[in-house]
């Protein structure tokens, strides 16, 4: 169960068009995220599919059954949003139990199910405090234990991780794939963070001012991008563009290339530049090297090469890893 198809789906406010009729397939059991810029239509999306925002035409199914016009509590479907929406006054346990004894289940049945999400979810010792006294994480996972106890058929994820540092963001990442492992139940999740999307995802779904510039996996939209959109957002640091005259050599009017598919050298190479603001990571540092003719590129580098602001370094492209773009932007392969 967990299958959800998106017919010719279209929402407009007024006027003004959001989703212009959107296509999609989302099979049982997969992790899917949705990932753009600011503004591209992902939240409205996984609201249409919640049932919190009604579609204008279009229709939605949920394991066959259209439920394009239903409520939302019966599609079956459980949302977990940024903010972690728990009830102060409440203990872990209450919170995570409350959807149980709105839908009037027996004290038994909802005890079993909260002490099975709590296991789940590590919040055990945790039960009888309150989200006061718990982490953002902590909280975060009572919200995912809360959804977790109405068994639904799909999981629904509003960026649920921007509340959260960069280092709690991490584990979050990987305790949600890992339960994703666990329950096997299709996921839906919703990021502007093209990271998260490649280290969680089965799918991506990239989306672009209402529409959908591509689905795959996260490998196939890194190595196969379809168009210019999706190769400048899907990897960090962003694929470099080279148009014009130095594009020319490879028969393309634009093309790409991936900081860490350039080789670098003091010696020789095919573009000469001067090297900028380098950013040192440790075991890699990224160059921005002002190339003649072309502009800001970045490079990846290792952490230990020898370099200083404005030293004159080459650039070779690997053209076997060169990307190819036409007039329109589209990919040329």
């Amino acid at each position: 169960m967990g299958q959800i198809i998106l017919k010719k789906v279209n929402k407009s406010f007024g006027e003004t068009q959001v989703i212009p009729g959107i296509d999609l397939t989302i099979n049982e059991g997969e992790f899917v995220v949705f990932v753009g810029p600011s503004g591209c239509g992902k939240s409205t999306l996984l609201r249409l599919i919640a049932g919190l925002e009604d579609t204008t035409s279009g229709i939605i199914e949920i394991d066959g059954r259209d439920v394009t016009g239903e409520a939302p509590a019966k599609r079956g479907l459980a949302m977990v949003f940024q903010s972690y929406a728990l009830y102060p006054h409440m203990s872990v346990r209450n919170n995570i139990a409350f959807p149980l004894k709105m839908a009037k289940m027996s004290p038994e049945a909802i005890d079993k199910k909260v002490t099975e999400a709590a296991r789940v979810l590590n919040l055990t010792n945790y039960l009888e405090r309150r989200p006061g006294q718990l982490s953002g994480g902590q909280r975060q996972r009572v919200a995912i234990g809360r959804a977790i106890v109405r068994e639904p058929s799909a999981f629904l994820f509003d960026e649920p991780l921007s509340n959260l540092d960069a280092a709690l963001r991490g584990t979050m990442r990987l305790e949600i794939s890992e339960l994703h492992h666990q329950l096997k139940t299709t996921m839906i999740y919703v990021t502007h963070d093209q990271v998260e999307a490649m280290t969680m995802a089965d799918k991506i779904v990239v989306l672009n001012a209402g529409n959908i510039e591509q689905v795959g996996s996260p490998l196939d939209l890194y190595n196969k991008p379809d168009n210019l959109f999706v190769a400048g957002f899907i990897g960090s640091p962003r694929m470099n563009f080279v148009k014009g005259e130095a594009a020319r050599p490879y028969n393309a009017p634009t093309v790409g290339i991936r900081p860490e598919h350039i080789k670098l050298s003091k010696d020789s190479g095919t573009w000469k530049g001067l090297v900028g603001v380098a950013e040192h990571l440790g075991s890699d540092t990224f160059l921005h090297v002002n190339v003649e003719g072309i502009g800001m590129m970045t490079v990846r580098a290792g952490g230990d090469f020898p370099v200083t602001h404005g030293d004159t370094v080459y650039l070779t492209p690997d053209e076997t890893r060169i990307h190819r773009f036409d007039d329109a932007g589209k990919a040329v392969r």
